[in-house]
């Protein structure tokens, strides 16, 4: 498995509208999310440059338009750091992490109901009833 880059709560929201709307170009990116934050155009402009030296994102120049496209699957990157996290904080333990939402009343009844789905799906693939 090819190793991740680091990106930051910033960069990781660029990527959300890339990986929704790619390939996009820098002013489509943009104008996105001055809509949805507090940053201008000018500190975009670089959270974009840091994803590409980071390799996060690759680009093309499409006339005078630069058009990007990511490098790393969303898919692949959020499971990387679900994982990172529950080593990080709860030694790998899922079940810890769990009592601990539970404990602090952390999910609400919908949150609860859709665990209770996805538990009895995966029970019952694997032969359990």
């Amino acid at each position: 498995m090819k190793s991740l880059p680091q990106i930051s709560e910033a960069e990781f929201e660029v990527m959300k509208v890339v990986w929704q709307h790619a390939p996009i170009s820098t002013n489509e990116i943009t104008d996105r999310l001055v809509k949805t934050t507090t940053w201008s155009p000018k500190t975009i402009q670089t959270l974009i440059k840091r994803l590409v030296t980071k390799g996060a994102l690759t680009y093309e120049k499409q006339s005078r338009v630069f058009v990007y496209t990511p490098l790393v699957g969303e898919e692949e990157y959020i499971n990387h750091e679900s994982t990172s996290f529950l080593k990080r904080f709860y030694n790998g333990n899922l079940s810890a992490m769990l009592s601990a939402y539970l404990e602090h009343d952390r999910l609400s009844e919908n949150e609860l109901d859709t665990l209770r789905s996805l538990l009895s799906k995966a029970s019952n693939k694997k032969g359990g009833g």
